[in-house]
């Protein structure tokens, strides 16, 4: 019959098994932990760039001759998910 066969694992590679597990948990812990969040974004801040174009011409043209750039403005607050 066959005999079992046992072999000795060194110390030192079991704590270093043990060692790694614990710091895998630990920066799996710490991951989840320091993310932040995401604020939703509000409409005020979104799209600055069609926003501060749109804004300026409305100023010096008025609204009527904006309307290009009063939709662009439009799509692009849409794009992220704002109801327009």
């Amino acid at each position: 019959m066959c005999e079992a066969v046992r072999y000795r694992v060194p110390s030192a590679f079991v704590q270093f098994i043990q060692k790694m597990s614990t710091v895998s948990a630990a920066s799996v812990e710490s991951a989840v932990i320091e993310a932040p969040e995401k604020k939703p974004l509000k409409p005020c801040c979104a799209c600055p760039e069609t926003k501060k174009v749109r804004d300026a011409c409305i100023i010096e043209k008025g609204e009527e001759s904006c309307a290009v750039l009063i939709e662009a403005h439009k799509d692009c607050m849409r794009a992220l998910g704002f109801k327009i």
